[in-house]
């Protein structure tokens, strides 16, 4: 199945963030997120496995309870129900797979 980007419809998740459904499937789904800079997305934790890649930009990332600054090209994952959140230095676009698709998302 092929889904094109043209197709996806952009969601002001925050201010400065805007959130795109790439593709999805049963058991996942992969997410754009685009962020201005200082968009900040508070420590939160939800069921679904969560694998990212920073496509552009630079970002403190917080997983549990540990901070990491992550730059272009860098990856992460945040596994099931541990908390985590992100404030982006600069304007920044992450890529992230989720596992199962997150309903809130859909």
């Amino acid at each position: 199945m092929i889904f094109l980007n043209k197709d996806a419809k952009p969601i002001n998740a925050l201010p400065g963030l805007i959130r795109k459904t790439l593709a999805q499937g049963k058991s996942m789904m992969i997410c754009e997120f685009r962020f201005d800079a200082h968009v900040e997305i508070p420590i939160h934790s939800h069921p679904h496995e969560q694998v990212g890649y920073l496509v552009e930009g630079h970002v403190e990332m917080v997983i549990d309870g540990k901070k990491y600054e992550l730059k272009k090209g860098d990856s992460y994952y945040a596994p099931s129900n541990v908390p985590h959140g992100v404030l982006t230095l600069e304007p920044s676009v992450i890529v992230d797979t989720f596992n199962p698709p997150r309903e809130d998302y859909q």
